[in-house]
């Protein structure tokens, strides 16, 4: 498996990462780039899926960039961990029920390794957890594939403020709420970026090739 793997250390504006993911995607299309992991965070910025509606935005001051991934509106920032893609799924099982099943596996797994538990939802995409008896979103997924080839991400709250959550209806659910890792345990999740990138490739290579 040709897979390259990025790590920014700098937070990335979200739209030059979408250019950049969006050229990566036909590179790969081409045969001219290998698949491609991307670790990074993005300044404070909202962002729309496909699937979103004018009611889910409640501070109507709040800037927005739409996009074509999947999902509905959502916020990225300091302290959130962005995970990017590009896969050819070409090369793998034409299937993205599996590719995003391999996406929640890898969330999941690698928050176990914290003694934290997680779950999928079939109705809500994304990765939750029951905190004071309530479900609340921990990780958010969207991803777009385009001649097969699967791109964008997912983002996974590690520390960030949840204050920007509070003006817009996160993923359009209102009956569920936001957490991060250190609301549940208070630890430095150092090494999380490289455990997400070795699950990820373990069920890459277990689930989809």
């Amino acid at each position: 498996m040709r897979l390259d793997i990025k790590r920014s250390i700098k937070p990335v504006k979200y739209n030059e990462a979408i250019e950049f993911l969006e050229k990566r995607v036909d590179e790969v299309s081409k045969g001219k780039s290998n698949d491609l992991i991307w670790i990074l965070e993005h300044p404070s910025i909202f962002t729309t899926g496909i699937r979103y509606r004018e009611n889910e935005i409640l501070d109507k001051k709040i800037k927005l960039i739409k996009t074509h991934r999947g999902g509905k509106i959502t916020w990225h920032g300091p302290g959130q961990l962005i995970f990017y893609f590009v896969i050819d799924l070409k090369k793998r099982k034409k299937d993205i029920r599996k590719f995003i099943n391999l996406i929640e596996n890898t969330i999941i797994e690698t928050l176990k390794s914290y003694k934290i538990f997680s779950f999928n939802d079939r109705k809500n995409i994304g990765i939750w957890i029951e905190d004071k008896n309530k479900i609340k979103k921990i990780a958010a997924i969207g991803i777009r594939v385009k001649k097969w080839i699967a791109y964008h991400g997912f983002s996974l709250n590690i520390n960030n403020s949840l204050d920007a959550y509070k003006k817009i209806i996160p993923c359009g659910i209102k009956d569920r709420g936001i957490i991060n890792l250190k609301m549940i345990k208070n630890l430095k999740y150092n090494d999380i970026r490289e455990k997400i990138i070795l699950n990820f490739i373990k069920n890459l290579k277990k689930k989809v090739s």
